[in-house]
């Protein structure tokens, strides 16, 4: 059997298992060790699972992993979060569509603070979508914000699909994260600038508060302002050493879980149960993180063995005649084409053994290109008919937001963030100049 069969049957049994519901790292460790032991018997066949095991525990940056995911949810459960959307709402509440506006800078720090896009969604759910109804905002207008500021939780830093990423592709984090930092805050520029031009042509989109509610006494207004940048704070605390040189990247991401806990436990906000919560959820996250990435290095591992990635480079470049930047376009089509009913972590490890070396072979930089793969896979999330973020959208949304309301919201902010992914395609120093400059200071 030729190796490019071999490589056919892997990929068609791991879908298959998944189809039928098997968790993602059941499915594709299995077929990765089943693999290995046929084509090289039981010594070489247990080596390469014991060899990824022992590779991931080697791998010192992802001590970041706990750190960044407990230190989003003590933000979050502490409901320092809703310090921000008061901040937004006082503050922004006289324009058109202000508290849109607002919604994407909460969901940015709520990005910067989690790192997970379910994250962003959830709370944007709970806390602006039923202020934003309440106050006579269009429902498509509203939970299309939603959707699409929840996209920027796994490009804006501390990202932690970013982080497996890294893992697979064998990339600097902090590069990857540099990355992200200019790409994600110029997306949400651009859904800023939708709902301006949306809401100039159209008031009713997104009324203003009354004079009423505008009418907060500065005092006020202050004392929600700085507890609204609270968490860009902590942010600020974490980041700035590491950009400077002065830590590591796993010190700083220690410097952020203890920041967040220091300012909930000051706030008087952190009780037995906020902690209780933070540390179940990041136990119970990193461990399916770290599951995920051992399957996925030892899918990659008999992947390497097989030579299948230079086999499909040749049947690519040279058989087919395919020029470098088509086939880099064929790869994102079949991201969205997967995103229909598979999340972004899943997607990532399925495609990485194959995609990853590809992009390298063709003579694409592999950090860029961990950017376009975030923003592809938010893309995917939310094209209809089967968006992962269109069904976890409609389970939080009240019931008189339909699915059809839900399915109509999101298509304006497709076109923008293909745009947006178009652009960085085009100009890859968007994404590569920051980590370039602070790597090379």
């Amino acid at each position: 059997m030729s190796y490019e069969l071999i490589a056919i049957l892997m990929f068609s049994t791991m879908m298959l298992m998944l189809l039928t519901g098997q968790r993602v790292f059941g499915a594709i460790g299995f077929v990765a060790v089943v693999a290995a032991l046929l084509l090289w018997g039981d010594r070489g066949g247990y080596d390469i699972g014991f060899s990824a095991a022992m590779k991931l525990m080697k791998w010192y940056p992802l001590l970041t992993l706990p750190m960044f995911i407990f230190m989003g949810y003590v933000l979050a459960e502490s409901k320092i979060a809703d310090d921000l959307y008061k901040m937004f709402h006082v503050w922004m509440g006289g324009l058109n569509g202000g508290l849109a506006i607002g919604t994407i800078g909460l969901m940015v720090l709520i990005s910067a603070m989690n790192g997970l896009s379910v994250a962003g969604m959830a709370i944007g759910a709970t806390i602006a979508l039923p202020e934003l109804l309440k106050r006579g905002y269009d429902k498509k207008m509203v939970t299309g914000v939603i959707q699409a500021g929840s996209s920027l939780g796994i490009l804006v830093p501390p990202s932690v699909v970013l982080v497996l990423y890294a893992m697979i592709a064998r990339q600097p984090v902090g590069q990857l994260w540099l990355a992200g930092i200019l790409p994600g805050l110029m997306m949400a520029g651009m859904f800023i600038l939708y709902i301006v031009i949306r809401c100039r042509i159209n008031p009713e989109l997104g009324p203003a508060l009354s004079k009423e509610e505008r009418d907060v006494p500065m005092a006020e207004k202050l004392r929600l302002l700085r507890a609204g940048l609270l968490p860009l704070a902590i942010f600020a605390a974490m980041m700035v050493p590491f950009v400077n040189g002065w830590t590591s990247l796993v010190e700083s991401s220690a410097i952020g879980a203890l920041t967040a806990f220091a300012a909930a436990l000051l706030k008087g906000r952190m009780t037995r149960k906020v902690f209780e919560v933070s540390v179940r959820s990041t136990l119970g996250i990193t461990c399916m993180f770290m599951w995920i990435i051992l399957a996925a290095l030892a899918f990659g591992a008999v992947f390497d063995g097989l030579g299948a990635v230079r086999a499909i480079e040749t049947l690519f470049t040279e058989r087919l005649g395919l020029n470098p930047w088509v086939i880099l376009i064929l790869m994102q089509l079949s991201f969205i084409l997967m995103g229909t009913f598979l999340d972004d972590t899943a997607m990532l490890v399925i495609v990485a053994p194959l995609y990853v070396p590809l992009v390298g072979e063709l003579g694409f930089d592999l950090i860029w290109y961990g950017v376009l793969y975030t923003i592809t896979t938010q893309i995917a999330y939310m094209t209809p008919p089967f968006g992962y973020n269109l069904f976890l959208m409609r389970a939080m949304a009240p019931p008189e937001i339909s699915l059809r309301d839900i399915y109509g919201s999101i298509l304006p902010f497709v076109m923008v963030m293909t745009l947006a992914l178009a652009i960085i395609m085009t100009f890859p120093q968007i994404a590569l100049w920051l980590p370039d400059y602070i790597y090379n200071k």
